[in-house]
């Protein structure tokens, strides 16, 4: 399996718009609104692609073997990196390898400590332990109520 990153302006409109309105994958984002379009989903590229001019990272494109499967990367948070992954549900199986080079990728970006936030949609959290993240708490953000995880580095 060969994984490959880019920016997410040099995937066509059209499979972001499928990705973001897949009802399994829009089961566990609380934040995203419904009903993509084609201009919508075009503001949110351009608005996730600016974070790496304005932080030094953000987000990439995730291809599997050359195909569309998603999109995950840092964002920055109030307490620092927040780690997203959202992928196409034929490559749900494939988080934790693209987890993993996420991490090794860490360091030469400059970030510390990584946090991700889960819906409660999800209920698998053992392999999260193996990754390093340890459960600190709940919070709610922009009114949705998440599960935080956090590394100790």
């Amino acid at each position: 399996m060969t994984l490959s990153l880019c920016s997410l302006s040099e995937v066509p409109t059209e499979d972001w718009v499928g990705l973001l309105n897949h009802p399994d994958v829009v089961r566990h984002m609380p934040l995203a609104a419904a009903n993509w379009t084609e201009d919508t989903a075009a503001d949110w590229v351009r608005g996730k692609d600016a974070q790496w001019l304005k932080n030094g990272y953000g987000p990439w494109s995730i291809r599997i073997d050359g195909s569309f499967a998603g999109w995950g990367g840092f964002q920055m948070e109030e307490d620092g990196a927040d780690l997203a992954l959202v992928l196409l549900p034929e490559y749900w199986g494939r988080g934790p390898m693209i987890f993993r080079h996420f991490m090794s990728l860490r360091n030469k970006l400059g970030i510390g400590p990584v946090s991700i936030m889960l819906p409660p949609s999800r209920r698998r959290f053992r392999g999260l332990a193996r990754l390093g993240f340890q459960f600190v708490g709940e919070l709610t953000y922009e009114g949705q109520h998440f599960l935080k995880f956090r590394t100790l580095e």
